[in-house]
């Protein structure tokens, strides 16, 4: 594609996957990850406690859900400024969005976008701040895009071993493919924040205070009410199962999906396949 937003040079890498097929992959599913992940979206907009007449900016807002649903409760007094790297889903975001709605959107990379300072009352995301190289200097330039009071609510997934709607497809699949090269702990990616500490570290090097972590266990229904084949195919296309299985022939993609579907089926009820998740979500204050 062309028109890459400038970005800091050690996130050129998540530029380039989210305005490639893997931004696009995303994009195709938007309808099905909005369902999907409403439990996540329900509690992080109840924990962010928006208020009529407020400014705030969405980080990694993706296709819009959480940005529209954010400009819903701050109303025409108030407004919304979704900021994402990934064409693909900001122009699905800007169809999504009525046009009546206090929202803007910006495809642009949060670790240098130069926000105006001091412009906002909320930082939200969901599952948009994970995947920073250096996710200190990160979230330092978008603590000054706060006021004094300002505050910080976002989503982030905990430790694999407490997210089996994500790694029972990929034990799965390990029968068939090498396993994924092992991510250090501060790399980034989907898990990049499951540890508290670490977590606390980056936003107190960022000059955020009061940080406060909370988790939330939640139920995933995978098909999205499609049935056990849906919620397979949904490991196939997201996820860390989808990752192990790129560029794998068809013969061996095959075999996994069969083994991925012997997996999910004992979570089958009727057309749902609910399979277990947690999240924390993570507050803070501007100062």
């Amino acid at each position: 594609m062309t028109d890459i937003p400038i970005g800091h040079d050690r996130n050129a890498d998540q530029i380039a996957y989210w305005n490639g097929p893997g931004g696009q992959r995303w994009t195709d599913r938007q309808q099905a990850q909005d369902i999907m992940l409403a439990p996540v979206s329900d509690i992080l907009i109840d924990r962010a406690k928006a208020c009529t007449g407020e400014r705030i900016v969405d980080i990694g807002c993706g296709c819009g859900a959480t940005s529209i649903a954010l400009a819903r409760k701050v109303g025409p007094t108030g407004h919304v400024f979704g900021i994402d790297i990934s064409g693909p889903m900001l122009d699905r975001a800007r169809q999504l969005a009525p046009p009546d709605m206090p929202i803007d959107f910006a495809r642009a990379d949060a670790t240098v976008y130069q926000f105006v300072s001091g412009s906002f009352d909320l930082l939200v995301s969901r599952f948009g701040v994970m995947f920073f190289a250096e996710p200190a200097l990160s979230f330092a330039n978008m603590r000054r895009a706060l006021r004094p009071s300002g505050r910080l609510t976002f989503a982030c997934w905990r430790a694999p071993r407490d997210n089996p709607w994500l790694m029972a497809p990929l034990q799965a699949v390990y029968k068939h493919v090498p396993k994924l090269p092992q991510l250090g702990p501060d790399d980034p990616g989907p898990f990049s924040f499951a540890s508290e500490q670490r977590v606390h570290g980056i936003l107190s090097a960022a000059g955020f205070s009061g940080i406060a972590m909370e988790p939330c266990n939640l139920s995933l229904d995978t098909s999205v009410g499609r049935g056990l084949d849906a919620a397979v195919e949904t490991a196939l296309e997201i996820g860390p199962a989808s990752r192990a299985l790129d560029g794998q022939p068809p013969d061996v993609v095959a075999a996994a999906r069969n083994s991925i579907r012997e997996a999910l089926a004992p979570f089958a009820s009727g057309q749902s396949v609910p399979l277990a998740a947690s999240i924390w979500i993570v507050r803070a204050s501007a100062s």
